[in-house]
C-alpha cells in the first residue's frame, strides 16, 4: 500500500500452512523462557497488545481474548444452565478461569495446568487477562498433566472445558486430542455434564483437525455441536465443539432466553457473548458441516491429531 509504514522490527512468524505464515509485529519482548515442556514468550504487540506464545503458536492476546474465552466458557456453561464444578484442562493465562468464575452457581473451579513455569509467568507479566482469578477462594490451581488428574477424577465435573495449546508433535498435548482422552473426560463428567474442546482453525483449507475432532467425540459422546468465532490474531475463524450426553444440544437457543440466563446468573459485563452471539455461534457453516458428516477418521492414542508447524521470532 502507498505510504504504508512498517512499525516493527521484531516479528514472530507463525506458520499456519505450508504456504502460509501471519507476522505479528512485535515492539517488546516482556518475558521469554524454555520451560521443561515448551518454548514461552510473552510479547507486547503494536495492535493486539499483549500475547502468550507457545512453541512458536499464538496463544491469546489482550486485544481480543475475550472473543475465545467468552465463547469457550459461557457457551458450554449455557447449555448446562447451572454448573457448580467446573474443571479447566489448561488455560495458563487464567482468563478461562476467570470466565468461569462469573456464574454466581459455580462454587470451584479448578485448573490443571502441565508447566507451572507458564502460570507463574502469566500471573505476573498478564495481569489483565487473569484479572485477580488465582486468588479467588473458588479456584483451585493444579500443576500437574491433565490426563493424570481426570483419570483419577470422580464424576463430579459440571463443566470440563479443554483450553490446551495446539497438539504440534514437539508439544505437551496432543494426545489430550484422543478418542483415549475423551472417554476419560466422559467419566469424569457429572450426570447431565457437558464437555468443550478448543478445536482449532476451520478455515477453508485447514478442516482436518475440526472435522477429525467432531467425529471422534462423536465416537464417545451422544451429542456434539461445534461453534466457530471470528478470531483475527488466529488469522482464520477459529472452534470449538461442545459435546453431552443425554439431552440433546440446542443449535437454535432463544436469544432472549439466553440474554435472561446471562443476566441473572452471571456477573460482570461481557464484551463478546449476548444472545444474538451465540445463536450465531450455533450456525455452522455449509462447508464446514459437508467435511464433518464426510470425515471417518477417528483420532487416537496410535494416531493423534498434530496442528501444522510452529514459528519463530526474528529480526527483519
Amino acid at each position: 500500500m502507498a505510504g504504508a509504514r512498517v512499525q516493527s522490527d521484531l516479528w514472530v512468524s507463525e506458520y499456519v500452512t505450508p504456504y502460509d505464515v501471519y507476522l505479528h509485529g512485535v515492539t517488546r519482548i516482556i518475558a521469554a523462557a524454555r520451560t521443561q515442556y515448551q518454548d514461552m514468550q510473552i510479547v507486547e504487540t503494536g495492535v493486539y497488545g499483549k500475547a502468550l506464545v507457545l512453541d512458536g503458536k499464538w496463544q491469546s492476546c489482550t486485544g481480543e481474548e475475550f472473543i475465545y474465552h467468552e465463547t469457550l466458557v459461557h457457551a458450554p456453561c449455557l447449555v448446562h444452565g447451572r454448573p457448580k464444578r467446573v474443571l479447566v484442562l489448561g488455560g495458563g493465562e487464567g482468563a478461562t478461569v476467570r470466565e468461569a468464575l462469573r456464574w454466581n452457581s459455580v462454587e470451584r473451579v479448578t485448573m490443571v495446568d502441565i508447566d507451572g513455569e507458564v502460570v507463574e509467568a502469566c500471573k505476573t507479566h498478564l495481569p489483565e487477562m487473569h484479572q485477580g482469578a488465582f486468588d479467588d477462594p473458588r479456584t483451585e490451581l493444579v500443576i500437574g498433566d491433565a490426563i493424570d488428574f481426570v483419570e483419577r477424577a470422580e464424576p463430579e465435573w459440571d463443566v470440563i472445558i479443554s483450553d490446551l495449546s495446539d497438539p504440534i508433535e514437539e508439544g505437551p498435548s496432543f494426545a489430550l486430542f484422543t478418542r483415549e482422552f475423551f472417554e476419560k473426560a466422559q467419566r469424569a463428567l457429572a450426570p447431565g455434564g457437558v464437555f468443550c474442546v478448543q478445536s482449532g482453525s476451520v478455515a477453508c483449507g485447514e478442516l482436518d483437525i475440526h472435522a477429525r475432532l467432531s467425529r471422534t467425540l462423536a465416537a464417545v459422546f451422544d451429542h456434539r455441536a461445534s461453534c466457530t468465532m471470528p478470531t483475527a490474531t488466529y488469522a482464520a475463524p477459529w472452534s470449538i465443539i461442545i459435546s453431552r450426553d443425554g439431552e440433546p444440544i440446542d443449535r437454535m437457543p432463544d436469544p432472549e432466553r439466553v440474554d435472561s440466563t446471562l443476566t441473572e446468573q452471571t456477573r460482570g459485563k461481557l464484551g463478546f457473548l449476548d444472545g444474538r452471539t451465540v445463536l450465531g455461534l450455533y450456525q455452522t457453516p455449509l462447508y464446514l458441516r459437508r467435511a464433518i458428516e464426510a470425515e471417518r477418521q477417528v483420532y487416537s492414542i496410535a494416531e493423534p491429531p498434530k496442528f501444522f508447524g510452529q514459528g519463530i521470532a526474528a529480526d527483519r
